[in-house]
């Protein structure tokens, strides 16, 4: 097993599942993949390709498997965390003796997981949706060109939180104020929470 010094803290910080945190670690390792530390989590790699990652929660434990839709989860383990989450699919713990039992099954996946990077397979993202402003926002940006401009020059997941800041109000005095006060951030290229 090569482990890597620099996640080591991850494994001795653990207030909750350490043991069951090292267990995963240990399984995830005798697949031959490289340890780093990447978002703040144990991320193990093949040919510097993310292939899963270990991560605690309040309620369970997990791994994580970047392209998770890819594999076959033929013991249908694989829960998607979210509907929003396209690609990434998790095996949940609560205690030990689930990772011991299932240790085999896991190195399958694990291994399964190694040969989607190898053959370099990619998860087909869903279509983005068009995002539909609000009129008090759409009249904003045809009156301000350099407004327009700026607003165009942020990044998509900028734009999606304005459209959803400026849409909740159900009052049009109400989404105008919040539009009002967000003009000099946008102009100066920052998102909302910037």
């Amino acid at each position: 097993m090569n482990t890597n010094p620099k996640v080591d803290f991850y494994f001795v910080k653990a207030e909750k599942w350490q043991q069951e945190l090292r267990a995963l670690r240990a399984i995830v390792l005798e697949c031959g993949l490289v340890e780093e530390l990447k978002w703040g989590v144990p991320c193990y790699t093949f040919q510097q390709k993310n292939v899963a990652l270990i991560h605690g929660f309040k309620e369970y434990c997990a791994l994580l498997f970047m392209k998770g839709a890819l594999l076959s989860d033929t013991n249908g383990l694989l829960i998607q965390q979210t509907e929003n989450v396209q690609g990434g699919r998790q095996i949940r713990f609560t205690n030990v003796r689930q990772i011991t039992e299932l240790a085999p099954i896991l190195k399958a996946y694990l291994y399964e997981a190694i040969e989607v990077e190898r053959l370099g397979l990619k998860v087909e993202s869903k279509a983005k949706e068009v995002l539909v402003f609000p009129e008090e926002f759409q009249s904003k940006l045809a009156d301000n060109p350099a407004l327009k401009t700026a607003f165009e020059a942020l990044t998509p997941g900028r734009q999606r939180a304005y459209n959803l800041h400026f849409s909740a109000p159900k009052q049009s005095k109400t989404r105008e104020s919040r539009i009002e006060k967000c003009v000099p951030q946008i102009l100066h290229g920052k998102g909302l929470h910037d």
